[in-house]
């Protein structure tokens, strides 16, 4: 997913804040619970995608939804809104958790398969393969019927796609040249 240049931007200047300040670890575990929130909340992305309600009413239920976070977490939310880029907010937290993750070591590895693999599966994929060479990351499973089979897997920017749609992708191209 590509990031916007804004919450790269905001994300640093929170990360360059939380590094001055020894915040970095409370303010990376409140950005994953804004992520959380944000994700599992179509109301609240509908609430502040909205052009009609006033910056100072969002940032009144801003400070109510995330009562509970430190007053930098508050702060910066406070100020992404009243600059009018609210909907940048999970981005802009999601960002933020990259960075760390990055300074940290943590490799981000995306696994797409057809069915639920168990867990000796999954292993062994990331066994498999030279792309996972730590045993700091950061994996997420999707499940998506529509690749038939096979696996693909995404480590950083490389990706290894060994699904059975894009293996009969292949076996159609070679016909249609023939």
């Amino acid at each position: 997913m590509l990031t916007s240049k804004v919450a790269k931007r905001y994300a640093q200047g929170l990360l360059d804040f939380t590094n001055e300040s020894g915040q970095t670890a409370t303010v990376f575990s409140e950005m994953k619970d804004v992520v959380k929130i944000m994700n599992e909340s179509q109301d609240l992305k509908k609430f502040f995608l909205t052009p009609y309600i006033d910056s100072k009413k969002k940032i009144e239920v801003a400070n109510e939804i995330f009562k509970g976070l430190s007053t930098s977490s508050q702060n910066l939310i406070t100020l992404v809104i009243r600059h009018g880029r609210e909907k940048q907010l999970k981005n802009i937290a999601q960002e933020f958790i990259n960075k760390v993750e990055d300074i940290n070591g943590v490799q981000r590895v995306t696994l797409t398969t057809a069915t639920q693999l168990s867990k000796e599966n999954i292993e062994h994929i990331l066994k498999s393969t030279d792309l996972v060479n730590s045993s700091n990351f950061d994996l997420i499973v999707n499940i998506k019927p529509e690749i038939l089979g096979g696996y693909i897997l995404r480590v950083g920017d490389q990706q290894v796609d060994a699904s059975v749609k894009s293996k009969l992708n292949s076996i159609k191209k070679d016909f249609h040249l023939n």
